[in-house]
């Protein structure tokens, strides 16, 4: 398996569609800008959803066209836009990205108060997006939320998030991302879930998703790297929090997976001390404290006049 591993940058979505404050236009542009600096290469900038469920995501379409573009960087960079439903994937697909995100929760309540779909009629419309997706030459990644458990209805079985899984691997999805949403897991669940699905498909067809409500993110993230799997979802700063899902906190931290990975001989391309610049901004935008623990270690040994050494 590679000692490379990608971090898909979910802040600038994930992390600011339940933030209070807005974050206006040209400083997400100067945001996705910074994480570009530090090194992010797959951003999932933005959601094409209705501005009235989200009203954080209603400059999706402005936002697009001021985000670095890879052209002129000389290197690739990699967008990916969630869509709830066909409306949606066509106005992604129509402001060009390349690939789309699509969200299956695991029962019918979470559904329900996400997409205003049962978990059957969810499923159906992931399947119809992905046929889509496919005829029209896009990549679609699903994420099963609520994998671990559900903010509505508690626990879920192990055994659904990977009947899900296989059902939108056969529908033709390229990715499947398994997502604790409301920080509710364990290494241990990480493990059930994903070892068979690892098996049956392979370990490059993952990517997870945490949220560190409880604490333990980075153990799971790091549960899951130990099978095999090197695509994950952050957020830069620890921004986060699902308005559908009661009790969610941020997503793991940037700089906090950065740093585990990194310590651990998986190499990244992202550099934690380029991505201060990247929290402060965040910080500043949503008028909130902002980072992971790394950051605060970082400061302690400035503060005793000793420069960080990282790894």
């Amino acid at each position: 398996m590679t000692d490379q591993a990608i971090i898909n940058e979910v802040g600038l979505r994930d992390g600011l569609q339940n933030q209070p404050v807005t974050v206006d236009t040209a400083t997400k542009a100067q945001l996705a800008q910074l994480l570009v600096d530090a090194g992010l290469r797959y951003i999932e900038p933005v959601s094409f959803v209705s501005p009235k469920a989200i009203p954080q995501m209603a400059d999706a379409a402005a936002l697009t066209p001021l985000l670095p573009r890879g052209e002129d960087l000389h290197f690739p960079l990699h967008y990916t836009a969630l869509v709830p439903n066909l409306k949606g994937y066509q106005l992604a697909r129509d402001a060009g990205y390349p690939t789309v995100a699509l969200v299956l929760s695991t029962t019918d309540s979470f559904n329900q108060r996400n997409l205003r779909m049962s978990l059957e009629q969810a499923a159906q419309s992931c399947e119809v997006i992905i046929a889509a997706a496919r005829a029209d030459g896009l990549a679609t990644r699903t994420y099963i939320s609520g994998a671990f458990a559900c903010p509505y209805d508690g626990p879920v079985p192990v055994t659904l998030p990977q009947q899900l899984t296989e059902r939108m691997i056969a529908a033709g999805s390229d990715e499947v991302a398994i997502a604790d949403t409301i920080g509710a897991g364990n290494p241990q669940q990480m493990k059930d879930i994903m070892a068979p699905l690892i098996r049956e498909f392979g370990a490059e067809r993952f990517y997870v998703h945490l949220h560190d409500t409880r604490g333990l993110a980075a153990a799971m993230a790091w549960a899951a790297a130990d099978l095999g799997v090197r695509r994950f979802d952050a957020s830069v700063g620890g921004l986060g929090g699902c308005p559908f899902a009661p009790g969610a906190t941020g997503n793991m931290a940037t700089e906090d997976l950065v740093y585990l990975l990194e310590s651990a001989g998986l190499k990244t391309g992202i550099d934690v001390e380029k991505l201060r610049a990247a929290v402060a901004l965040a910080q500043q935008a949503t008028q909130r404290p902002l980072g992971g623990r790394i950051l605060d270690w970082m400061a302690s040994q400035e503060k005793q006049g000793k420069t960080p050494c990282l790894w």
